[in-house]
């Protein structure tokens, strides 16, 4: 029996060796899944290809018959192998979500990535394209699917130049080219309305380093976060930033122009030498929480600078604050990244009967529009606001690269809300994208409204109910608990 199962045993020796002699030597190893990321950008050009447009961000219609500089959809895709994300903004005032809804869907179709997986903004410049109603300006109808398409070409582009890529971020800082804008006025300086009420607390906007100025009715934010993307080898693929700044402004009203926003990329990509990066580095500013802050130091005042030229003079500024941050920076292989969105429903703040009336009543008195008379015009607003829905439903989102957050608004968000997310966020840093998803209107505090103010004054870019935003904030710190686990 032995002599039996020593045979056996060198007859399978045997066998294998003849095995080995045919086939080689096998080696087994155990494989080590590869984690790695990859990432493309590709800024696509949204300028209108027809003129004259309508041009957003005034309360009476306006056409443009130029573009002083061309107007991007700047998109980056970043995968890890696990996940797949996409950020998208627009140099555009607001776009509505139905907009973002059918690009998403497209780029989704030809990509993959998932439409949940897809975050769009607009920069909020007041000289771009009207392509959401509000106050007297008119949807440029024929160029929203237009817009839609090459949203959706630009994401599919982006997704289409992935590579192996590394990823950091770090916080810049620039206090100077950021003010509250709503103030407290001293004692026996009148604030009317619109309506008026005669309730206001705070006025929008009063005359610079006046005697009449009491103290601002907010903070501001002064952080500039910069997100960055590399090849392996260091070449720069795109910079995200980010800043709590509404916009710029000194554009003549017949042309086109990114503000700002436009500018601050041109400016930092010449600061690393990446004009002529293949494929075309891209760089992009987003909108912070800015709803109730501007560029007009009311402190002190400032001269009134020539056209397009305090544009250069901020995109400069910030662009010098971002480039410190983004040397900064230290890049990693790979990160984790997540994503999640939901729906919430939000009250509608719509005019009762005795308001109607009178806004019906002003209407009829003064004939048909345009106006130019604020009462006028909010009364308008009012016959307009009636016919929308008791509820809306808003779409809002937060994402982890890393131990990075990212939280979408698609509101005019006050910078208390964007400071209050920052503070509680479990990941650090953590900053807003704001005119995200959608359009829905300025977002005050509940405290903010009891004070009043053009940012209050019920109207299309300002009618969700008082209780709204402490809604948003504790979403968006919920979905910020769900990506950071």
């Amino acid at each position: 029996m032995y002599s039996s199962l020593r045979f056996r045993l060198h007859l399978a020796a045997a066998l294998v060796g003849s095995l080995s002699l045919f086939f080689g030597s096998v080696t087994v190893v155990a494989e080590t899944p590869t984690k790695l990321l990859r990432a493309g950008a590709f800024a696509i050009d949204i300028t209108p290809t027809k003129f004259p447009v309508s041009s957003a961000g005034s309360m009476t219609h306006r056409m443009a018959d130029k573009a002083h500089d061309p107007l991007h959809a700047r998109c980056l895709v970043m995968d890890n192998g696990q996940t797949t994300i996409a950020l998208v903004t627009c140099d555009s005032c607001m776009i509505p979500r139905e907009i973002y809804d059918a690009a998403k869907q497209r780029a989704s179709e030809a990509t993959g990535i998932e439409t949940d997986h897809i975050l769009c903004s607009a920069t909020h410049t007041h000289t771009a394209v009207t392509a959401t109603p509000t106050f007297q300006s008119i949807v440029q109808d024929d160029y929203l699917e237009f817009l839609t398409q090459r949203i959706a070409d630009g994401i599919v582009q982006a997704h289409s130049q992935l590579e192996p890529a590394r990823v950091g971020w770090a916080i810049g800082n620039n206090p100077r080219q950021v003010f509250n804008r709503r103030w407290f006025l001293r004692p026996g300086n009148s604030l009317a309305d619109p309506f008026d009420r005669g309730t206001d607390k705070v006025r929008m906007n009063p005359a610079a380093n006046s005697k009449s100025l009491l103290q601002p009715a907010g903070p501001i934010d002064p952080q500039v976060p910069v997100l960055a993307v590399q090849a392996i080898d260091g070449r720069p693929i795109a910079m995200w930033a980010n800043y709590s700044l509404h916009y710029v402004g000194g554009v003549p009203a017949n042309s086109l122009s990114a503000d700002y926003f436009g500018e601050f990329a041109r400016q930092f990509s010449r600061s690393i030498d990446a004009d002529d990066t293949k494929p075309a580095f891209v760089a992009a500013m987003t909108n912070g929480t800015s709803g109730d802050i501007n560029n007009i130091n009311f402190f002190e005042g400032a001269a009134r600078q020539q056209p397009f030229e305090q544009i250069r003079l901020v995109a400069a500024d910030v662009a010098a604050s971002a480039l410190v941050a983004y040397q900064r920076i230290e890049y990693l292989d790979w990160v984790p990244l997540k994503m999640r969105e939901t729906e919430i429903e939000l009250g509608v703040r719509r005019p009762d009967a005795e308001e109607l009336a009178r806004a019906e009543e002003l209407i009829a008195e003064a004939g048909p529009g345009p106006w130019r008379d604020r009462r006028l015009i909010y009364a308008n607003e009012t016959l307009d606001l009636a016919k929308y829905p008791e509820t809306v439903h808003v779409k809002l989102q937060a994402i982890r690269i890393g131990e990075l957050g990212i939280v979408s608004s698609p509101c005019e968000t006050f910078v208390e809300t964007g400071l209050a997310i920052k503070k509680h966020s479990p990941l650090k840093p953590t900053f807003t994208i704001e005119l995200a998803n959608g359009y829905n209107g300025y977002l005050p505090t509940a405290e903010q409204h009891t004070w009043g103010g053009y940012e209050t004054w019920r109207a299309k870019s300002s009618y969700l109910s008082a209780d709204a935003e402490p809604l948003v904030r504790q979403t968006l710190l919920d979905l910020l608990e769900q990506v950071s686990q």
